[in-house]
């Protein structure tokens, strides 16, 4: 069987998560790896066994089925015109890009010359969206009346995550880091809607990203939606993506747990297995 081969553009902890994601599929294959850091590039290349393009055209000359972009978003919209020059698929990293006209960029080059593209957006094909979908299909819930996410960071950039642009005001920010998952999925679930009200809040540094936000929206159909992220706090990291319903309320918590609860009953956690990493 013939593999879909890839080469890797950004080699940080997001992009070596993706490297492990194609090497443990059989029927995928790493042919080049490029990063502009190369002493990260030398140790990534040197941990998984991968080839290295000393520079972008040497990996595009490489000619695999698909480029993944794991670069800052910013650098997305130019990369994605010099792939799409090349005629070679593309996988773009979230957030798609810099602002909307770079977006904007990016759909008209990809239209242009015919390629194929994606986003890396994990939580859709997750087991707990799948268990949730399917109490959705069932009207398992009842009657939804709100559509809440919460996000509690008490450090931002997370641990984990620590790069020159994550925490920057022109790039970074949990709004494009972190909301975009649950902003598709939501409009997955109930289609468009639209955000009435909302106040973002700042640090003194104007470099720095937000620290706070809260957002009031509904769905076309009159689902009221809530919104609420805040930043530095002091407690542990906690994500909460919520669906009301009269007979039920389910959620999904820190990406990979789903819980329910019913009317006087404590909330408990479904069995969906799923050990998903979501950034």
């Amino acid at each position: 069987m013939t593999k879909t081969t890839f080469a890797i553009i950004g080699t940080g902890v997001v992009g070596e998560r993706i490297i492990n994601q194609i090497l443990a599929h059989p029927n995928c294959e790493i042919v080049s790896v490029f990063d502009e850091n190369k002493i990260r590039l030398e140790e990534i290349s040197t941990k998984y066994q991968l080839s290295v393009a000393e520079s972008l055209e040497d990996l595009l000359q490489t000619r695999p089925d698909w480029v993944y972009v794991g670069t800052p978003p910013v650098s997305h919209a130019p990369l994605t015109e010099q792939i799409a020059a090349h005629g070679l698929n593309i996988l773009s990293e979230k957030p798609l890009a810099h602002d909307v006209l770079d977006g904007i960029r990016m759909v008209k080059v990809a239209a242009e010359t015919k390629v194929q593209t994606a986003m890396h957006f994990p939580l859709m094909y997750s087991p707990v969206v799948h268990s949730l979908k399917n109490a959705l299909a069932a009207e398992e819930l009842g009657d939804i009346v709100r559509i809440e996410l919460h996000t509690y960071l008490p450090n931002w950039p997370r641990k984990w995550q620590q790069n020159p642009w994550i925490g920057t005001r022109e790039q970074g920010g949990f709004i494009r880091e972190i909301f975009p998952h649950y902003v598709q999925l939501m409009y997955h679930l109930f289609g468009s809607f639209t955000i009435s009200s909302h106040t973002t809040t700042y640090p003194a540094e104007v470099e720095l990203c937000e620290t706070g936000v809260s957002a009031l929206a509904k769905t076309e159909n009159g689902i009221p939606i809530v919104l609420n992220g805040l930043s530095g706090i002091g407690q542990e990291e906690r994500l909460e993506f919520k669906i009301f319903g009269t007979k039920k309320v389910m959620t999904i918590r820190n990406w990979s747990e789903l819980w329910v609860s019913e009317k006087d009953q404590e909330a408990f956690r479904i069995n969906t297995s799923s050990n998903l990493i979501v950034c």
